[in-house]
């Protein structure tokens, strides 16, 4: 998936209360973007606390640190 369309489903999702499950997060997109509702069925299975957490769910930023929940970013050394 794009950047720019996690942030199209990201903004479907403004009205949402939030936190919100998966499942939460598809029954309010289903109604408005079917096609939305489905690319959120491929998200983990988790409660998210703000849409930033789904959009990187979506389209990862950092596919690696996203593969790797709670994981912190690497400082390249120096030396």
């Amino acid at each position: 998936m794009t950047h720019g369309r996690a942030a199209e489903i990201q903004v479907l999702l403004e009205g949402v209360r939030l936190p919100a499950t998966r499942d939460e997060l598809i029954r309010y997109a289903e109604p408005q973007d079917r096609a939305a509702a489905r690319e959120l069925r491929a998200i983990p299975a988790r409660r998210y606390a703000s849409l930033d957490e789904v959009g990187e769910a979506l389209a990862p930023v950092n596919p690696r640190q996203a593969a790797r929940p709670g994981a912190s970013p690497r400082v390249p050394s120096a030396g």
